[in-house]
């Protein structure tokens, strides 16, 4: 669990390296001394407009201290996915940033171990691999089905690939926070 002041920090990390790259073309690096922030872990930054999403960039795996993840995930949420326009400068006033800080990940055995809202899923088959976060089953009012369904469409697999023996499956939990 991150302190209301780690994740405080994140958050103008975060937004730093957004406008950083959106005016100069790289993020801005903010360092700190905080143990909790130098631990490697994997997260994702999600960027909306309103109820929009606006661009969602993030590491799975834990290889880099949190905030420098952070600040590389949140420049190319802004700037990187190729789902969206990049951000632009007047953009930046309406633009809400998310943070979501993962655990580990743990393969599962039966998908009855997935909880909706609980746990995001990463699914695995060959060299497809898909990952949705824990608050976007809530978002979108998905059952367990549903969710593991969306997650195999994004790995590029067939909807009910998740059923395949062959298919993995990872479940990890979230820490979610944003600007308000």
């Amino acid at each position: 669990m991150l302190s209301e002041t780690d994740r405080e920090l994140l958050l103008r990390a975060a937004r730093s390296s957004v406008e950083s790259a959106i005016r100069s073309g790289s993020p801005s690096l903010l360092t700190t001394d905080q143990p909790s922030l130098l631990m490697p872990c994997g997260a994702f930054v999600t960027l909306r407009e309103g109820d929009e999403l606006r661009g969602c960039i993030g590491y799975i795996e834990a290889t880099k201290p949190l905030i420098q993840t952070v600040q590389e995930v949140a420049s190319k949420a802004a700037l990187e996915d190729i789902r969206f326009y990049r951000v632009e400068e007047e953009e930046l006033p309406k633009i809400r940033i998310q943070i979501s800080v993962l655990s580990s990940m743990v393969r599962i055995r039966h998908t009855d171990e997935i909880e909706v809202g609980k746990h995001g899923i990463v699914i695995e088959y060959g060299r497809c691999r898909g990952l949705l976060l824990p608050q976007v089953a809530t978002e979108n009012g998905w059952d367990r089905e549903m969710f593991l369904v969306q997650v195999a469409r994004k790995a590029g697999l067939p909807p009910m690939a998740w059923q395949d023996p062959d298919v993995k499956i990872f479940s990890f939990t979230a820490e979610i926070f944003g600007e308000n």
